[in-house]
């Protein structure tokens, strides 16, 4: 049951990126066009009915309710894919802080704090002389707790 369900999962993700490719492609977009113009021009044979009008928007109807999920599946799949990517990327640097990575499952209260962090380090870097001086969160607080010392024991 386990292997024809992974099949079945393994069948439709080649196909819905292949449909996906397509879709995104000139000849996809002349289809679509000669749709429309042969809807149109068949206008007079049928007397610009309501019949003639349901099928070109049932069949728009369709379509678009297709498409809503399959771009949804397509920039799901492209959205962890550059999450891996950048992941790997800040597992791999030298001093990068460890504590991005998988940093898109933090809550929207724990972005805004690592917000907060990085404009502390946006503010150091534009008073730095040096335009390479490299600054770590970490080194952010460390000042911050000397700067509140400093202001305690004053």
């Amino acid at each position: 049951m386990t292997q024809q369900r992974s099949r079945m999962a393994q069948t439709f993700e080649r196909m819905s990126t292949a449909v996906t490719a397509w879709t995104g492609s000139t000849p996809a977009l002349l289809t679509a066009a000669a749709v429309i113009v042969a809807w149109l021009v068949s206008g007079p044979f049928f007397g610009f009915s309501n019949t003639w009008q349901l099928v070109i928007n049932t069949g728009t109807t369709i379509v678009t309710f297709l498409m809503v999920f399959l771009i949804q599946r397509a920039q799901n799949k492209e959205s962890l894919a550059v999450q891996l990517k950048l992941n790997e990327l800040v597992a791999a640097m030298h001093g990068a802080s460890n504590r991005l990575i998988d940093v898109e499952d933090l809550s929207e209260e724990e972005l805004k704090v690592l917000h907060v962090y990085y404009r502390r380090l946006v503010e150091m870097s534009k008073k730095d002389e040096e335009i390479g001086q490299s600054h770590s969160i970490d080194e952010a607080a460390e000042r911050h707790e000397v700067k509140r010392a400093k202001r305690r024991s004053t």
